[in-house]
C-alpha cells in the first residue's frame, strides 16, 4: 500500500473546528488515511480534468471568437458585396441608357450623313450646271448673243414706236394765248406718290395738233363743245400710243385701257368695300368687290371728277412705262409732257444700249 506523501498532507491538512473533530481509532487509522488517500488522488484527478476541460474550454472559447469575428467579416464582406452589386447595377443602367444615346447618335450622325452626301451630290450637280452655264454663257450663244438680241429686240421697239410717234406726234404749240396743260388737276396721288409739277418751256404741247387744255375740265353751261370733244380725241390718242407703247415693251398696264376713240375708258382695279347682309351683326367685316371701276376719258354726258381721275390714271401709266425704263416722271399734270419724255427717250440712241 502506498503511503501519503507528508507533504501533501500538511499542505492539505486546514484548521479544524474542535467541535467537528472527530477521534479515530487506530485500528481504524490505516482505513481512514486509505480513504482520504482516495479522495485526495479523485480530486486532483478532478483538478486535473478541471485544467484540462478549462484548457479546452479556452481554446474552444476562443476558436468560437475567432469564429464569430470571421462571421462578422463575412457579413461585412456581404454587405460591401451587396453594394457592390448595386453599384455595378446602376453602372449597368448608367451603360445602358448611355448605349441607347450612342445608339441614337449614331442614328442622327448617321441620317446627318446621309443629307450631308445628298447635298454634296446635289452641290455637284449644281456646280457642273454652274459650270455648264459659264461655259454656254462664254461660248457664242452666250452673253454676247444675249446681249445682241437684246439690242436687235430694243431696235426692234424703238423701230415700232417710232412709227407710233410718226402716227400721233407730240408737238410744242409755241403761240400766245394757249391754255397750259390741265393745270386744274391736283398733284396728289392715290398711291401717295406726288410729284411736284414741273413748268414747259417749250410752250402747250399738242398731239397730232390736237392739245390738252385745262378749259373743258371747268364744265360749265358755256363750255364750247367743240372743245371737248377735241379734248375728248386728244385723250382718246394718249391712250392709244399709251397702249401700244406698252404691248411693244411687254409691259402690263396697272390701269389697263379700254381703246374707244374719244370715248376710251380706263379702269381702277382698287377694291371698294361694300357691306354684307343685314341679319349680321353691326360689327361684321366688309366684303370686298375686286370687280374693275371704269372711268371716263372724256367729259361728254360724264362727272367731272370721274374723268379728271381717269385721266390721273392715264398718267399714272406712263409714270409706271418711265420708270420701267429709269426715266423720272414730270409730273401728275402734265400727260403730254410725259408722253413726249418717253417717246424722247424709248427713240434716243442710248435706250438701245442700256
Amino acid at each position: 500500500m502506498e503511503q501519503p506523501d507528508p507533504t501533501l498532507l500538511s499542505t492539505e491538512l486546514k484548521p479544524v473546528d474542535s467541535e467537528n473533530l472527530k477521534v479515530i481509532e487506530w485500528e481504524d487509522f490505516e482505513q481512514e488515511l486509505a480513504r482520504l488517500w482516495s479522495l485526495s488522488s479523485a480530486h486532483k484527478e478532478a483538478t486535473d480534468k478541471k485544467l484540462s476541460l478549462q484548457q479546452k474550454l479556452e481554446s474552444l472559447i476562443q476558436v468560437k471568437e475567432e469564429s464569430l469575428s470571421r462571421l462578422n467579416e463575412l457579413d461585412e464582406m456581404r454587405q460591401r458585396l451587396e453594394a457592390r452589386k448595386v453599384a455595378m447595377g446602376n453602372m449597368l443602367m448608367r451603360s445602358k441608357v448611355a448605349a441607347e444615346d450612342v445608339k441614337k447618335q449614331e442614328e442622327r450622325l448617321s441620317t446627318e450623313v446621309r443629307s450631308l452626301l445628298v447635298a454634296g451630290t446635289a452641290l455637284s450637280v449644281a456646280g457642273k450646271r454652274l459650270r455648264e452655264a459659264n461655259r454656254l454663257l462664254a461660248g457664242e450663244r452666250g452673253y454676247v448673243h444675249l446681249k445682241n438680241l437684246q439690242r436687235m429686240l430694243r431696235m426692234r421697239q424703238r423701230y415700232m414706236i417710232s412709227q407710233v410717234s410718226f402716227l400721233y406726234p407730240v408737238k410744242a404749240l409755241t403761240g400766245p394765248g394757249h391754255e397750259q396743260e390741265l393745270e386744274s388737276f391736283p398733284s396728289s396721288s392715290r398711291s401717295g406718290n406726288s410729284v411736284e409739277s414741273k413748268p414747259l418751256n417749250q410752250g402747250t404741247l399738242s398731239i397730232s395738233g390736237l392739245q390738252l387744255s385745262m378749259l373743258p375740265f371747268k364744265k360749265s353751261f358755256f363750255t364750247d363743245k367743240k372743245e371737248v370733244q377735241r379734248s375728248a380725241t386728244a385723250m382718246g390718242y394718249v391712250a392709244h400710243v399709251v397702249s401700244l407703247i406698252a404691248s411693244y415693251l411687254e409691259m402690263p398696264l396697272r390701269y389697263p385701257l379700254h381703246l374707244g376713240g374719244s370715248r376710251s375708258y380706263i379702269s381702277d382695279y382698287a377694291p371698294s368695300t361694300e357691306p354684307t347682309s343685314s341679319d349680321l351683326p353691326s360689327n361684321t367685316l366688309l366684303s370686298i368687290n375686286l370687280k374693275p371701276i371704269e372711268f371716263p376719258l372724256f367729259l361728254e354726258g360724264q362727272d367731272t371728277t370721274r374723268a379728271a381721275y381717269a385721266v390721273f390714271l392715264l398718267n399714272k401709266d406712263l409714270e409706271q412705262l418711265l420708270n420701267f425704263i429709269g426715266v423720272k416722271s414730270l409730273g401728275p399734270r402734265h400727260v403730254l409732257a410725259n408722253l413726249k419724255e418717253l417717246l424722247r427717250t424709248i427713240l434716243s440712241p442710248e435706250y438701245i444700249d442700256t
